[in-house]
């Protein structure tokens, strides 16, 4: 059934739509060559966790791709994030984990908690589109992954031409933990889509520490390569 399916409808790549080889799954070879890759969790400067220098300490942070606007990155967020495509999610969490691992920098991780969304949000598109991506970096690792840890209680109104002053103000405090007993004592992974200020990342890794996390890092798809303009 599945093969004349796809004879009719063949799988395509999810970055640049096209047809899929036989042993491709979800992105060809060729972008997987050409995605902009960070290898942040190689780096022993970190430049990811010191862009937080002086706000948040996070023992290892990375991303896997840097986001340029209409790139594959993008295409790839947005069928992930508005098309329910959970399969890249699956696929990027497992790629970026598995690298993660070999760099020996998250080899102490007790708990991976997704960036949540409002529940209105949440209804509106029908699933959180981190969770995916981090449920797969967690099994890679072998830890729990708890989606109901972090809890946005204040919906905002999109934040895409805010200034980085503005998101945090309008994010500051929208975020609580739902259930202080996970985290206590644990080293927990906070995991998101896409980093373009930095402002969600630092309110929701303030309640964690508030929570007494006793250590935090920091794992995302993409950032968005204007943090380093």
């Amino acid at each position: 059934m599945n093969y004349i399916v796809d004879l009719f409808f063949p799988p395509q790549c999810q970055a640049c739509s096209s047809v899929l080889r036989d042993h491709e799954l979800e992105i060809c070879v060729d972008c997987r060559h050409h995605l902009p890759l960070t290898n942040y969790h190689f780096q022993k400067d970190q430049p990811l966790a010191r862009l937080f220098f002086g706000r948040i300490h996070f023992e290892a942070a990375t991303s896997l791709f840097y986001f340029e606007k209409n790139s594959r990155v993008q295409s790839l967020l947005h069928k992930l994030k508005y098309k329910r495509q959970k399969s890249i999610g699956i696929t990027l969490g497992t790629w970026l984990a598995l690298e993660m691992k070999d760099s020996n920098r998250f080899h102490s991780i007790d708990l991976v908690v997704s960036v949540p969304l409002h529940k209105k949000r949440l209804k509106e598109r029908g699933y959180n589109q981190v969770s995916p991506f981090a449920k797969a970096i967690a099994n890679v690792f072998d830890v729990p992954f708890e989606d109901s840890v972090l809890i946005k209680t204040k919906h905002v109104k999109t934040q895409v031409f805010q200034t980085k002053a503005e998101r945090w103000k309008s994010v500051k405090y929208s975020f609580e933990v739902n259930n202080k007993t996970l985290v206590i004592g644990k080293h927990v992974l906070l995991v998101d889509d896409l980093i373009t200020t930095g402002s969600t990342i630092e309110a929701c890794a303030v309640v964690l520490l508030n929570a007494e996390a006793k250590q935090l890092s920091l794992a995302t798809i993409a950032i968005a390569s204007s943090m380093f303009r």
